[in-house]
C-alpha cells in the first residue's frame, strides 16, 4: 500500500516500533486461517501502542484523544494458529487535525498484511476534532520526518 507515502510498509526496517500479538484459536475462521477481522484487530493493537506511547511522551492529558476516521488494509498472506505476529507501526503524514499512520504485520520476516489509517485528534470535552499543538505537534512532526 503506497497511497501517497514514500515508506515501504512491507519491509521491517521501515518501522522502529513493533507490537507483539499472539494469534488465538478464536481468531481463525472455517477455512482454518486467521480471519481478516482478527488481522484488523492486530493492527489496532499496533495503532494504540503507537499513539499512546507518543501521547504519554508528549504529556497530554485526558482532554485530547484520537478517533479512527479511515482504515485501508491489504491482506498479503495467510496466517495460521498457533503463533504470533509483530505489528510494525509508524507515523506517515501529519495534517492540521489528522494524521496518517502505516502498519506492517509480520510473521517472522514475512509481511502478511499492510495498512494505512487516518486518525483525527479529538477534544473529549467539546466532542469535536482539534489540531494537536505544542509538544504533541512537535513530536508528531519529528516522527513523520523519520
Amino acid at each position: 500500500m503506497q497511497h501517497g507515502t514514500a515508506k515501504d510498509l512491507t519491509r521491517r526496517e521501515t518501522f522502529e516500533l513493533f507490537t507483539p500479538v499472539t494469534v488465538r484459536f478464536c481468531d481463525t475462521d472455517k477455512l482454518g486461517h486467521v480471519n481478516n477481522v482478527s488481522i484488523v484487530s492486530y493492527i489496532e493493537a499496533g495503532r494504540c501502542d503507537l499513539y499512546y506511547k507518543l501521547m504519554q511522551e508528549a504529556g497530554t492529558d485526558a482532554t485530547i484523544d484520537f478517533v479512527l476516521a479511515r482504515a485501508a488494509v491489504d491482506f498479503r498472506r495467510e496466517i495460521f494458529y498457533p503463533g504470533a505476529v509483530e505489528v510494525g507501526s509508524r507515523f506517515l503524514k501529519l495534517g492540521n487535525r489528522s494524521i496518517t499512520t502505516g502498519y506492517g504485520v509480520f510473521l517472522g520476516v514475512t509481511c502478511v498484511a499492510t495498512a494505512e489509517c487516518v486518525n483525527v485528534f479529538f477534544d473529549m470535552s467539546a466532542r469535536t476534532s482539534i489540531a494537536p499543538t505544542g509538544r504533541l505537534r512537535t513530536l508528531l512532526e519529528a516522527a513523520v520526518a523519520r
